[in-house]
């Protein structure tokens, strides 16, 4: 056998053992620190190299003097590896820690979550928002610090959706709260109404059997209004795609609210520059197109005009309409289409109010036509522009 191949016999044998005994020793820490374990890993892995060295030295049959030598620079060297292992150890385990931290804090916000859900909303106490919070420090090493960016994303990602949740049961809540109250008013009303006509008390029958007849209209209104509301919160809302003409929608539309701008003294226009055609549900659609004349017929003076306008805009077919409103706050032109939302804090129905579900339905049924809806102020009013996808061929 050479002299090269017993060299590293001896030298591997004797690092093997202390290897083997460092193995143990690892088994034994299980369950303490992560910078003692770490430190040990170090610590036996520079035992090992010294072992080695030094039996293989001592097979040489170095001179005492050169043995010495070799044992001191060993040791030296040992000690200083061992010496770089420790602020090793405390670097890992700082961010481990700042990984355990990471995630109780998703714990303590997906508490506070549940909490506030079950509280109805009135005692959330989320944290910080995400643009307040400090930008993490990137960490020592490079797996960790790839496990704190994925952790990062995902406890913005949690934090957006439990906004949204947020959002909804307070969305929820209100709607529950408003059409009860919209909906207990004139079920009052009709109730007052058939005692006076039962008790033979009415001053004008004829009066109040056009009154309960608007009352009933009313409240069907409503009534459809929350079913088509729920069908598109619950993903039922099924569309029968067709390919429709935007003039045909833009008439249907003027024709079926020219009674109620008759009645308001309202001037309707229609404004149709393209002869495109859109693949839409024209029943929902109609029913969103309608909602929007409506709406804007309502907030019309008497003496106004709202236009319907049909244009073709950066590949997309546009659907407008303008009103003579006065315009919107800016601040509330975000919440234009949020369920039950009116613009004023007021709950008390008039004449020709809906339960607040129809901006809200427009931008259901758009949505679920792949299009967009939003709302601007224009000179004197509102522009309110429906963006629907051009069908190829």
């Amino acid at each position: 056998m050479s002299d090269l191949v017993l060299i590293i016999l001896i030298g591997g044998g004797s690092a093997i053992g202390v290897g083997v005994l460092g193995l143990l020793a690892l088994r034994l820490l299980r369950g303490r620190s992560m910078r003692l374990k770490l430190f040990a890993v170090a610590m036996f892995t520079v035992l090992a190299m010294v072992a080695g060295v030094l039996a293989a030295a001592q097979a040489m049959f170095l001179s005492q003097h050169d043995f010495g030598v070799a044992l001191v620079v060993c040791i030296a060297a040992g000690l200083v590896a061992l010496a770089m292992a420790i602020p090793l150890a405390r670097s890992v385990t700082a961010d481990s820690r700042a990984l355990r931290n990471a995630m109780r804090a998703l714990g303590d916000e997906e508490h506070e979550f549940e909490y506030s859900v079950r509280a109805g909303g009135r005692h959330a106490a989320p944290g910080p928002a995400l643009a307040d919070r400090p930008a993490p420090v990137a960490l020592a090493t490079a797996e960790l610090d790839d496990l704190r960016r994925e952790l990062t994303t995902t406890g913005a990602r949690l934090a957006e959706s439990r906004e949204r949740e947020r959002a909804l049961e307070r969305s929820r809540r209100e709607l529950v709260a408003w059409v009860s109250h919209d909906l207990r008013t004139p079920l009052a009303g009709l109730r007052a109404m058939a005692e006076a006509l039962e008790d033979g008390v009415a001053t004008d029958p004829l009066r109040y059997h056009t009154q309960i007849r608007m009352s009933v209209d009313r409240l069907a209104g409503m009534v459809d209004d929350l079913f088509e509301m729920s069908r598109i919160h619950a993903g039922a809302l099924r569309l029968t795609l067709e390919r429709v003409p935007l003039t045909d929608l833009v008439d249907e539309a003027v024709v079926g609210a020219d009674p109620l701008a008759r009645a308001c003294g309202v001037a309707l226009e229609a404004d149709v520059r393209t002869p495109l055609a859109v693949r839409v549900d024209p029943r929902e659609l109609s029913r969103a197109l309608t909602n929007l004349v409506a709406n804007a017929i309502r907030h019309t003076p008497s003496d106004g005009a709202v236009r319907v306008e049909a244009i073709e805009r950066d590949g997309h077919a546009v659907l407008a309409v303008v009103d003579a409103c006065g315009g919107i706050p800016d601040e509330d032109l975000d919440r234009v289409f949020e369920v039950a939302w009116r613009g004023t804090a007021a709950r008390t129905p008039e004449p020709l109010a809906g339960a607040g579900l129809g901006l809200a339905i427009v931008r259901g049924i758009v949505e679920a036509h792949a299009g967009e809806v939003d709302v601007r102020n224009v000179a004197g009013g509102c522009r309110f522009e429906v963006r629907l996808p051009v069908p190829v061929g």
